[in-house]
């Protein structure tokens, strides 16, 4: 009998240790540095940090729903123009969102960059991976419309957790910008969270992904389960462009293939042929704007006009 009742007790143990240590990677994974960032940025020449400061900007401080503050930057060089809001990756901060600003600030359009959750200078105990970020989202949008009006206009770019942000606030919560650029997007967290176990640990059980998600609920309060771009992208009307590069191993491109099947009504797709996670406009940023160019040419400004 003491041998079962140690047995189980160490059974118990093990799984709680797992379980904390799976939440543990999930809600607080960790980021990188600033000044890592900001260096990085500078040394490969996407932020000149002189044109950077000459541009007329505003800091905002932004309220969550969740009773924190969100750190974001109203760049406006074209009063009156639309604005592009930009939502950066995990582990990452809002200085990884300037390169994409740049694009747009030289297309006419405004730019409002910010900090996600638990990221840069925004508040938050723990990221989820879209789940209260589509609501950040939200309070960023409410915060441009309440500044510029009702009708203005405004497209959203996301990358990585930021696009499948982006995503979600668009087919859960309100399909409110006029178009929306997704790179490298997850299609459903679950698959995802799978797709890493077999990459770092060569195994990746129902079992333990089913434990992640009671230990998150746990721990976050929100259910992996509810984090599913896929379902999110059936219910989007306005035009979305769907960015990946072929050689991502992190974020597998097929997912973002099985997002642009089930989008239903106007949207296009760019597939690099090179470029990791998130580097499809560091390795030619030529071929990242003309993808861009033509989607707006034929979603956008043809509109406009």
């Amino acid at each position: 009998m003491k041998k079962w009742i140690a047995a189980i007790g160490s059974a118990v143990a093990l799984t709680a240790a797992a379980s904390f240590y799976l939440s543990s990677r999930v809600l607080h994974m960790r980021k990188k540095e600033e000044e890592l960032i900001h260096r990085r940025e500078v040394k490969a020449k996407r932020l000149d940090i002189n044109k950077y400061e000459q541009l007329p900007k505003e800091e905002v401080w932004v309220d969550s729903p969740f009773g924190y503050q969100l750190k974001a930057i109203f760049v406006t060089p074209h009063p009156g123009g639309p604005y592009m809001i930009f939502c950066h990756g995990v582990t990452e901060t809002k200085t990884n969102s300037i390169k994409y600003m740049n694009l747009f600030l030289a297309r006419g359009f405004n730019g409002i960059i910010y900090d996600h959750r638990r990221h840069g200078e925004s508040g938050g105990n723990t990221t989820s991976y879209g789940y209260y970020e589509k609501d950040d989202l939200q309070a960023i949008v409410s915060e441009l419309i309440r500044r510029e009006g009702d009708n203005v206009s405004f497209g959203i770019h996301g990358e990585s957790m930021g696009a499948a942000t982006t995503l979600l606030y668009a087919g859960t919560i309100e399909d409110r910008a006029d178009f929306y650029i997704a790179d490298c997007p997850f299609s459903d967290f679950r698959a995802q969270l799978a797709h890493q176990m077999k990459r770092e640990i060569k195994a990746a059980p129902r079992l333990l992904v089913q434990l992640a998600d009671w230990a998150v609920f746990m721990r976050g309060r929100f259910r992996l389960s509810h984090i599913s771009p896929l379902e999110a992208v059936k219910h989007i009307q306005h035009p979305v462009l769907f960015i990946h590069s072929e050689e991502d191993d992190f974020i597998l491109p097929d997912m973002t293939k099985e997002l642009y099947n089930h989008k239903k009504g106007p949207k296009d797709i760019y597939l690099a042929r090179k470029g990791t996670h998130a580097q499809s406009y560091n390795e030619d940023p030529a071929a990242y704007e003309k993808a861009i160019d033509l989607f707006l040419e034929k979603y956008y400004f043809h509109k406009e006009n």
